[in-house]
């Protein structure tokens, strides 16, 4: 990750912009130095493109942070690609003992619940009838739950295992929500020009917006703030 980097663009704000994106940080984890103003041009520049440059270094302690998230990440990823088939068959058991005595003892017992290994990963779908509950607003229980599944299952084992948790297919109906919300937003963000920051949401909901509008010809997309109320903001191009 490098300590500081030159950001360009037709304004000051837009170069920031640009840099704060490319380093994936806040405004408040970096100090930033005009190198090229907009107001400083001189006649024999006056025909040329308008540029300015800006540099963005990360604050030492930012950096520190930033680099050991990094590496706990590589390392996580490395663990995963190296999964003993046992450690998952154990944190199956794990999850069905848990998921069986805790669906049992909900009001609601009309309900199934698959459990599969999915490429290395442990994927979990629950269906009935009135499982709202177990969803929560916009999916704030079922991620809990998830959390707490992720605990269970990386019980008593070596690898770090991921459990990806679903409940009435939830996750695929609010990603073509969220990709319409994209979509429309990006509509408005074209023809105002103007910046829309989007309501916080989770890492996995994050990535589907920028991912929805990765290849759009008008807008960007960028993420700021920090957990849990970490944002989408979409830009003009």
């Amino acid at each position: 990750m490098p300590k500081s980097i030159i950001s360009e663009g037709r304004t000051t704000n837009e170069a920031i912009e640009k840099g704060l994106k490319e380093l994936n940080v806040t405004k408040n984890m970096v100090d930033i130095k005009v190198l090229e103003n907009e107001e400083k041009r001189s006649f024999f520049s006056i025909l040329a493109p308008r540029v300015v440059k800006v540099e963005l270094t990360l604050r030492e302690n930012q950096n520190n942070n930033i680099e050991k998230k990094e590496n706990k990440e590589k390392l996580e990823k490395k663990e995963e690609r190296n999964i003993d088939i046992k450690d998952l068959e154990v944190a199956k058991t794990n999850i069905k003992e848990f998921l069986d005595n805790f669906l049992n003892n909900s009001t609601q017992k009309n309900y199934n619940c698959e459990i599969e290994i999915i490429d290395q990963n442990i994927q979990v779908n629950i269906t009935g009838d009135d499982l709202g509950f177990l969803i929560g607003y916009r999916g704030d229980v079922l991620n809990s739950i998830q959390t707490i599944l992720s605990s269970i299952a990386n019980k008593n084992i070596n690898s770090k295992i991921r459990v990806i948790l679903d409940i009435e297919n939830y996750r695929n109906k609010r990603k073509g929500v969220l990709e319409a919300l994209a979509v429309k937003v990006a509509k408005t963000v074209s023809k105002t020009g103007k910046k829309v920051t989007l309501e916080p949401m989770s890492a996995y909901e994050r990535k589907i917006i920028h991912t929805k509008l990765q290849d759009s010809k008008n807008v960007i997309t960028h993420s700021i703030g920090e957990e849990p109320n970490r944002r989408v903001v979409i830009s003009k191009k």
